[in-house]
């Protein structure tokens, strides 16, 4: 090899030991790395920067554009609700989740399938307290296994398709051919991450569940008439189970019901008096069917999706002292809604307007964001802040949210439009329909999950230019001298480790001429060898770099570079036993 190719080389594999010690943000080490290969020549900056105009790259960053619409209208929850149910315990969570992901994967682009199950995902494991990081990665597996069971399923099914009727005299391969070997391995994969999967995950709490001492809010909400809780359970509802936060007590016309039972049904008008920490106020404000209690929300001048929430803390010089909040008419005064009150542990049990505010206290409103800039130098109270997120949602629009990714995703299933295409169209959809801001679009994209897939292009660009590749593969290779199935093994092998340091696609078409020059020396059908290839390239479950969307469950579920080994590791080593064994079968030698 020249000295670019080890270079290169040793680029890849100091980049690898720093993202799996942890200690370096994953943009920053892979940014570092593809500098590193630009200052030596080994790349020309053109090269260097064509992740950044990568097709798939650019997609992922629209994708959080649509995302956003869904989140800012509530259309989550639609679909967790629609589609993923109650869980009974983690391991039932994750085959409820893995099973419809697979389905919809098999026919759809796993990008958007993942981008549009994130935040649903979110909701519903805060909802039924689950660890987020039990599901994120099951989530992006399914995606994985499920794409490679239909020839559409995945675009590395089309690609090597394509080189197989290209450079070869073999029939193309049809519809659901795969599915001999696809099936089999996504069966394996749900399986292995229902049994094991809470083991080999790691266990990332919630800042919730770490605060023991968080202040408490007591805050009143009431149930919509005719809203989707109306006639439901509280259990069914998932109002029982929010982390941080205890249902105390329902008004129902002025008669008490103290001690809850899950089995209360709801009804429109009732009146739900919660206790719990602020981030559980702001999932209460989210849910469909419950609005704060106080009318004072509803008389605010500013449309509630200008809105933010603001916690304040009053001061000894706060005008009101003495009076309750609705004799000092503090909505006038100040053009903000106080939704919940804590009071150092204490909990009130006055309704918010009989509430009489004391120095200490500190109080959540709902206001226009300018709330901070007026009273920021004012002596009324002693610190303020805004909540991240806490713009309440436009339910109104959930419908159209949903009807906007769906038509992205047909757009793009049935080629009407290519995936980028389709995702502009429904960004600009979401927009234009006011389903997110521009501001909220903008604080949507990720970009340190932008930065690594497009450092991660350029450095696929080196080894493959400085031949490392397929140094590499050519050596792998030889090591089976003329045992086909040992050949077939190693091809696999070869593939799965490309694909998780190079797309996908590109260690396909690595691969794909090395595995036909084997079959022609050992005068065997090269057939078992395409589908080898079209499993090892989409078996990227070892690292977060393998696939897009394991970079896009990374921050949702708090993930490390090393917890993909766990789980990942495994799965590629049984996905290659399996292939390796039936591929052969199917289509003979």
């Amino acid at each position: 090899m020249i000295w670019e190719a080890w270079l290169t080389l040793g680029v890849v594999a100091l980049c690898v030991m720093l993202l799996a010690s942890n200690r370096f943000p994953a943009d920053a080490v892979m940014v570092g790395g593809l500098t590193l290969l630009l200052l030596a020549g080994v790349l020309t900056p053109g090269e260097a920067l064509a992740g950044l105009a990568n097709e798939g790259m650019v997609t992922v960053a629209v994708l959080y554009v649509v995302v956003s619409g869904l989140e800012e209208t509530g259309g989550t929850a639609w679909v967790s609700q629609a589609l993923l149910g109650r869980p009974r315990s983690v391991a039932h969570a994750q085959a409820r989740l893995m099973a419809p992901v697979a389905a919809l994967s098999a026919f759809l682009n796993n990008t958007p399938v993942v981008a549009m199950f994130i935040p649903a995902v979110q909701d519903w494991a805060k909802r039924h307290n689950i660890s987020a990081s039990h599901l994120m990665l099951p989530l992006s597996y399914a995606a994985i296994a499920g794409g490679t069971c239909t020839l559409i399923g995945t675009s590395t099914n089309l690609v090597v398709n394509g080189l197989l009727l290209k450079d070869t005299d073999a029939p193309g391969l049809g519809f659901f051919d795969i599915a001999w070997v696809g099936v089999p391995t996504l069966i394996v994969t749900i399986v292995f991450t229902v049994l094991f999967g809470r083991r080999l995950l790691p266990e990332r709490q919630s800042v919730i569940s770490r605060l023991a001492d968080a202040r408490e809010y007591t805050v009143e909400m009431l149930v919509e008439p005719r809203s989707p809780l109306d006639g439901k359970t509280i259990e069914d509802a998932g109002l029982r189970q929010l982390p941080g936060m205890y249902l105390v007590e329902v008004d129902r016309d002025g008669h008490i019901l103290p001690a809850v039972s899950p089995k209360t049904t709801l009804r429109g008008g009732d009146r739900l008096l919660f206790a719990g920490v602020v981030e559980s106020v702001l999932d209460l404000q989210k849910i469909r069917g419950l609005k704060p209690a106080t009318d004072q929300v509803f008389k605010l001048h500013a449309p509630r999706h200008q809105r933010c929430l603001v916690e304040a803390v009053v001061s000894e010089s706060f005008p009101l002292l003495g009076k309750s909040i609705r004799e000092g008419r503090f909505r006038t005064l100040y053009q903000a809604a106080i939704i919940a009150v804590a009071r150092n542990g204490e909990r009130i049990q006055s309704k918010i307007g009989d509430i009489v505010p004391r120095p200490g206290d500190t109080l959540l409103m709902e206001t226009h964001p300018s709330f901070l800039e007026r009273y920021r130098n004012t002596r009324d109270f002693l610190l303020m802040s805004r909540l991240d997120n806490s713009t309440p949602p436009r339910h109104e629009r959930a419908w159209i949210s949903v009807l906007v990714m769906v038509g992205m995703v047909l757009l793009a299933a049935f080629d009407i439009l290519s995936m980028l295409e389709a995702a502009m169209l429904a960004a600009g959809a979401m927009l234009l329909l006011s389903c997110t801001s521009a501001s909220s679009a903008r604080k949507a994209v990720d970009w340190q999950v932008l930065m690594v897939i497009a450092a991660s292009f350029g450095m696929g660009i080196a080894l493959e230019k400085t031949g490392a590749a397929n140094t590499v593969a050519g050596g792998l290779l030889a090591l089976a001298g003329d045992n086909p199935w040992a050949t077939l093994a190693l091809v696999f092998v070869a593939t799965s480790v490309f694909t998780n340091l190079i797309t996908n696609n590109a260690a396909a078409a690595l691969m794909f001429p090395i595995a036909l020059a084997a079959a022609n020396r050992l005068d065997v059908s090269v057939l078992p060898f395409a589908i080898v290839i079209m499993k090892a390239a989409s078996a990227s479950f070892a690292t977060p770099l393998g696939y897009q969307t394991n970079l896009m469950v990374m921050g949702p579920g708090g993930y490390t570079f090393s917890d993909y080994f766990r789980l990942g590791i495994p799965l590629t080593v049984l996905t290659g036993v399996l292939t390796v064994l039936i591929a052969p079968l199917v289509w003979p030698f």
